[in-house]
């Protein structure tokens, strides 16, 4: 069962609602369903406790979080690491989006109205360090 939940885990990629989950642990470390819960419903439209119960248990057999029982609240932790997990995601999008093309993404980033001229700049000046290193 063991090998079940390590396979699963590098082969994860997070529904939306699961990202949600993932993004309050990375950013808060290892927390109750109830702080999670709490968070959630600060961040969008409320949804049930037993709702996020049960994503974050489901989450936890999938592998993608851990579950320290040795309290009477249980703790849980994410097991996916977020830079990794969202470097997949990234892949995965860029992949069907924009047929693998990085260059194809960053021109439709660049020319979206949600672009502002400070993260052009700040893009025009990673643009430049990288043009100096080659």
């Amino acid at each position: 069962m063991k090998a079940r939940k390590d396979m699963q885990t590098k082969e994860a990629v997070p529904t939306r609602s699961e990202m949600d989950v993932l993004q309050i642990l990375w950013q808060h470390g290892p927390s109750t369903v109830r702080f999670v819960h709490d968070t959630l419903n600060e961040q969008k439209e409320a949804v049930q406790y037993t709702s996020t119960l049960k994503l974050m248990q489901v989450m936890a057999e999938k592998g993608m979080l851990t579950r320290d029982e040795s309290n009477m609240k249980h703790i849980y932790s994410a097991a996916l690491e977020e830079k990794k997990t969202k470097g997949t995601i990234l892949t995965k999008f860029v992949d069907s989006m924009y047929d693998g093309s990085v260059s194809n993404l960053m021109v439709a980033l660049m020319g979206n109205d949600k672009t502002s001229k400070k993260e052009l700049e700040v893009l025009k000046e990673m643009l430049k360090k990288l043009d100096d290193k080659a």
